[in-house]
């Protein structure tokens, strides 16, 4: 169950982080929300067999903080290179050496 939870809190802070950085036009609506959820349960899961008891506080602040972590660098690389892929692609059909 606490899976369950953990993963619903990366998907929220996926949410928070499309909609509170500029990079929102340059990605899909659920791109950085999914990125989240897998980083949460993954994080979850690798601290759940080192050791961690699932009841204690650690787990939450540590599965929680990297995937708030993982969003933003998410959006920010995504965010970049599409906007520079962008900027090619219109220069190249604007110049007529448009490649299929």
């Amino acid at each position: 169950m606490e899976l369950l939870f953990i993963t619903l809190g990366g998907v929220i802070l996926g949410l928070i982080a499309r909609y509170a950085l500029p990079n929102r036009d340059r990605h899909g609506v659920v791109v950085v929300p999914a990125i989240g959820a897998a980083v949460a349960a993954v994080v979850w899961g690798i601290l759940t067999w080192a050791g961690l008891p699932w009841d204690g506080g650690w787990i939450w602040v540590i599965s929680l903080v990297v995937t708030a972590v993982a969003v933003v660098v998410a959006d920010v690389l995504i965010g970049r290179r599409r906007r520079e892929r962008d900027e090619v692609r219109l220069q190249q059909l604007l110049t007529g050496r448009v490649a299929a």
